[in-house]
C-alpha cells in the first residue's frame, strides 16, 4: 500500500439526527481526510448507502451489500430507515411504506447534502426507496445501484401476504418467533459462508407495523419507471423468492441503458463492490465551472444530475 493509499483510508465521520414526522433518523456522513489537497471528497459526488427491511446500515457489510468499500475517496452518507438501527419510529404501518421512506430520504439529502447530486446504493427495501425517490426528484441522483430488488407487481401479493402473517405472529407471540422462522429459511447460494443475523434491527414494539408497511408497498408503476433517465446498475442473486431475479430482469428491460449482473456464488457476490465503484466513476456529474474560483466547500460539489447533459451516457449490459 502506498503512502497515498494510507491517506485515503483515513476518514472522519459526523453523526446527524434529522426529525421527520413520527421519527428521528440517524445518519452518518464519512469523508476522507487524506488525498490530494485534503479535500475531504468535496470535489466528487457523494455516495448514499441504504439497507434492507429489518436490517440497518451497520449490518450491510456483513451480507456483502455495502458497496462503498472501493469508493474511499468519496464522502459516504449512511442512513438508517425510520424504526431501523439507530433511527426511531412509531407503530404506524403507513409510516413504513416505501413512498414514505422515499420522502424521508429526500429530506435527509436536502438537509445534509443540499443541492448536490448523489450516487445512491440500496438493497431490497433500499432499492425500492430509491426508485420512489428518483421519480419525485430525478435530478437528485447521478446514478442508482439497485441491489436484490424485491418482489413487485404480479409477484408482490404473495410476499405481502407473508409479511402480514408474520406481523400477526410477531404481535401475538413476540420477536422470537420471527427469529426462529428466519433461521429456518435457506440463504441464497451467494451468501454461503457469510454470518447470518436473524434478529431484526427493529424494536419489538414497532416490528409488526414495519412489516405491515412493507406489505402495503410496491415498486412504482412500470410505465413511470421506464421514464427514468438515470444510469442504473442492477445486481441480483439467485434462489431468493423474496428477491426474485424476475424483478431485476423486468427493471433491466424498463430502464433504458441499465446494466444487470447476477450472483450465484459468493465469489460473484464479492465482485459487486468493484462493479458498483466502476458504475459510480463512469457517471460522475459535472462540477460547476466556477468551483475552483469560489473556494466554498459546497461549490466544489457536483451539480444536480441532468439526464440530457454530459456524463449521462450509459449503455445496456
Amino acid at each position: 500500500m502506498t503512502e497515498h493509499d494510507d491517506q485515503m483510508d483515513e476518514v472522519s465521520s459526523s453523526v446527524e439526527t434529522i426529525s421527520v414526522d413520527g421519527a428521528t433518523l440517524a445518519c452518518e456522513l464519512s469523508r476522507p481526510t487524506g488525498g490530494a489537497g485534503g479535500s475531504g471528497g468535496e470535489d466528487l459526488a457523494p455516495v448514499v448507502q441504504l439497507h434492507g427491511l429489518t436490517s440497518c446500515t451497520a449490518r450491510a457489510g456483513e451480507s456483502g451489500l455495502d458497496m462503498t468499500g472501493q469508493l474511499a475517496e468519496r464522502r459516504v452518507l449512511r442512513c438508517d430507515a425510520r424504526a431501523h438501527g439507530a433511527s426511531t419510529g412509531r407503530p404506524v404501518a403507513a409510516d413504513h411504506t416505501w413512498p414514505r421512506l422515499a420522502e424521508d430520504l429526500l429530506r435527509v439529502l436536502e438537509t445534509i447534502l443540499p443541492g448536490e447530486a448523489v450516487h445512491a446504493v440500496g438493497p431490497s427495501m433500499g432499492a425500492a426507496t430509491l426508485l420512489h425517490a428518483a421519480l419525485v426528484e430525478p435530478e437528485r441522483f447521478a446514478s442508482l445501484t439497485l441491489l436484490t430488488p424485491p418482489t413487485a407487481w404480479e409477484t408482490r401479493a404473495t410476499q405481502a401476504g407473508q409479511y402480514r402473517r408474520t406481523a400477526a405472529v410477531v404481535e401475538s407471540r413476540g420477536v422470537d418467533s420471527f427469529v426462529r422462522a428466519r433461521a429456518q429459511a435457506a440463504a441464497p447460494p451467494a451468501l454461503a459462508g457469510r454470518p447470518r443475523r436473524e434478529e431484526p434491527a427493529v424494536a419489538a414494539e414497532v416490528l409488526g407495523s414495519v412489516l405491515r408497511g412493507a406489505a402495503d408497498s410496491d415498486l412504482p408503476d412500470p410505465e413511470r419507471i421506464a421514464g427514468l433517465e438515470i444510469p442504473t446498475l442492477l445486481l441480483a442473486w439467485t434462489e431468493d423468492p423474496a428477491h426474485p431475479i424476475a424483478t431485476a430482469e423486468r427493471l433491466h428491460e424498463l430502464l433504458e441503458g441499465s446494466r444487470l449482473a447476477v450472483a450465484a456464488t459468493p465469489e460473484q457476490l464479492d465482485a459487486w463492490p468493484a462493479r458498483a465503484a466502476e458504475h459510480v466513476v463512469a457517471h460522475e456529474p459535472l462540477a460547476p465551472p466556477s468551483s475552483s474560483a469560489s473556494g466554498g466547500p459546497r461549490a466544489a460539489g457536483r451539480l444536480l444530475h441532468s439526464p440530457s447533459g454530459a456524463g449521462a451516457a450509459f449503455w445496456r449490459g
